[in-house]
């Protein structure tokens, strides 16, 4: 695929954005900005989420995780658990938010504990998207630097400054408004982007006349779905389906970035709608994703066998099997231009949400952003998402220094160490009416953190364990399941500095007396 192509591809895509901003930011303000006025159609906040849900790491990630005989279509089990979490989160969570008629979600644990509370929460969400997101940034920005920017001897570092610079142009005026409907332009794309491919692919492979593609991925070895065989192992069921549930509760639930779309529906109703919605259609967007990987596992191995022993060899990352073979000349500029669009339609629409929740956070939970005057709102509010727009670059390039993982295990990984603390914190306060100390919640928070790395680090195949044998807990590996350990020892820690709120039990033996 030429180089020119690329460059009008972007250009064109990107100007369509800028289009959108201008036109969606007029009168825009920090109400547009922050809630999208409480105007956003649920249909299209549910449309746009799923773009925002995959992210380019969906997009690029799950096609190479079906090569690995040890995981296949394994992956699947985990999103099963993403569907129960969804039904929690609308029903349990959303009514929760709209009650409490909040800005940032974080806001309900100090109205709930107190102040300490309110600023560990937010702090943990500041943590979990800015690396969440640079994971999904950083996948893009290799693509474009190994098909772009490193013939014309651009270093990666300037690739990942554009890359910002552009989600900054269209999101710094309207926002959570704007980004609702870039978010359902860019869901279109990518899904049209897989479909598409997918059917290529499979003419490529003469499969309609081979039984078809179904047929195809069902005989091709790696389409192994659920995993009940091996509980000490690390794709075990109901270890991937109960992390997957409590993933979609601290990644979804409990994370201004996603909330914040619910939050700028109508009323509670639609916010459910688009809830429910979304987590149905995500179960057949993530399946279609896998089947994608099988296809592109079968094609490389007839025509591009040296891409498979480049995978097999750790000298290409199975992250890059998908634009190894789109940008390759074997299969047309079409699918080449497809697999661009839907790629940076993936992660831009997670990617410019994660920008505008931060600047959120961080304006109303740490600078008291509605205490000032409307002037200075904007002010703060603009200099915000500078400020966080510059963190997300250097994320980035400390990421692609320091990691070699899988784009979809690292964030994985990263979720089950710093949302357990939030899932923790917020179904305590919901479950219970106990009264804490609220100073402690910082220290019972980072407590709960270290140990739950520390029971990785020291598990059977982690760094702290040589390799084959026995850990802590012998052959036990952890996988996505240490979510619910860390959330477990969070909530276990506030439980242990809490007691019975005394007035309340008062007034219930009054009203007995009565």
């Amino acid at each position: 695929m030429s180089q020119t192509l690329i460059v009008i591809v972007l250009v064109l895509y990107f100007g369509v954005l800028v289009g959108i901003s201008l036109l969606t930011s007029r009168k825009a303000n920090n109400e547009s900005f922050f809630r999208g006025d409480k105007k956003s159609p649920w249909y299209l906040v549910s449309f746009g989420m799923i773009g925002a849900s995959l992210s380019g790491v969906t997009f690029l990630s799950i096609p190479g995780w079906v090569g690995d005989a040890a995981k296949q279509f394994s992956y699947m089990q985990v999103v099963f658990g993403y569907l129960v979490g969804y039904f929690i989160v609308a029903y349990v969570l959303l009514p929760l938010f709209y009650r409490s008629n909040v800005t940032s979600i974080y806001e309900y644990l100090q109205d709930r504990f107190g102040f300490w509370s309110y600023k560990t929460g937010a702090f943990f969400f500041l943590i979990s998207r800015i690396i969440g997101a640079s994971i999904r940034l950083l996948l893009v920005a290799n693509v474009l630097q190994s098909v772009l920017f490193e013939d014309w001897g651009i270093p990666f570092e300037v690739t990942v400054i554009i890359s910002i610079l552009l989600i900054w142009i269209y999101t710094s005026r309207g926002g959570i408004k704007t980004i609702v409907w870039t978010d359902s332009l860019q869901t279109l794309f990518m899904l049209s982007s897989v479909i598409l491919t997918v059917y290529f692919i499979s003419n490529a492979l003469d499969l309609p006349e081979k039984g078809g593609i179904i047929t195809a991925v069902e005989n091709s070895g790696n389409a192994k779905m659920f995993f009940f065989d091996d509980f000490l192992g690390g794709n075990y069921f109901w270890k991937s389906f109960l992390g997957g549930m409590f993933i979609t509760i601290g990644m979804t639930g409990l994370d201004q970035d996603m909330m914040q779309k619910n939050l700028s529906c109508k009323n509670i109703g639609d916010a459910q709608k688009n809830m429910i919605s979304m987590a149905v259609v995500l179960v057949v967007v993530n399946l279609v994703f896998l089947a994608l990987g099988s296809l592109l596992y079968m094609y490389a191995e007839v025509n591009m066998p040296e891409t498979i022993q480049a995978i097999a060899d750790k000298k290409l990352g199975s992250d890059m099997l998908f634009s190894t073979i789109a940008m390759s000349d074997a299969v047309g500029p079409l699918v080449g231009i497809l697999f661009l669009l839907g790629l940076v339609a993936a992660a831009y629409s997670s990617a410019d949400s994660a920008l505008t929740s931060l600047t959120t956070s961080f304006s109303i939970d740490f600078l008291n952003l509605k205490r000032k005057r409307r002037a200075e709102q904007e002010r703060t509010r603009r200099m915000v998402h500078v400020g966080m727009s510059v963190v997300l670059v250097l994320v980035i390039i400390l990421l692609k220094y320091t990691t070699n993982d899988s784009a979809i295990g690292l964030l994985l990984k990263f979720a089950g160490f710093t949302y357990g603390p939030l899932i923790g914190m917020f179904f305590f306060g919901i479950i219970f009416k106990r009264v804490l100390k609220d100073g402690l919640v910082p220290l019972i928070c980072l407590a709960s953190i270290l140990l739950t790395v520390a029971l990785w680090y020291f598990s059977f195949g982690g760094p702290g364990i040589p390799k084959g044998e026995p850990g802590l807990f012998g052959k036990y590996v952890f996988g996505v399941e240490i979510i619910i350990f860390n959330s477990f020892f969070t909530f276990i820690g506030m439980w242990a500095v809490s007691k019975r709120n005394v007035n309340q039990l008062e007034e219930h033996e009054s009203s007995i007396a009565r």
